[in-house]
């Protein structure tokens, strides 16, 4: 199973709801952009959380070619 998550840069505003909700899977750049950094180490489950909690939609979580959210 394997899990992908994608996060659209142009949408992004930084808003770090993703970064709460699955600590150690995303974080924030230098220019406060959104980015992957461990899908290991939160559940699918938290990975779709962050999804759905994300205010502009940016983030999209796959699992083998399956989109979730």
């Amino acid at each position: 199973m394997a899990i992908e998550v994608d996060i659209d840069r142009d949408a992004c505003m930084g808003s770090g709801n993703c970064v709460y909700e699955a600590v150690g899977a995303f974080d924030l750049d230098d220019d406060g952009i959104a980015t992957v950094v461990d899908v290991g180490a939160v559940t699918e489950s938290q990975l779709v959380s962050a999804a759905r909690l994300c205010p502009t939609r940016a983030i999209t979580v796959r699992r083998d070619g399956i989109t979730l959210h």
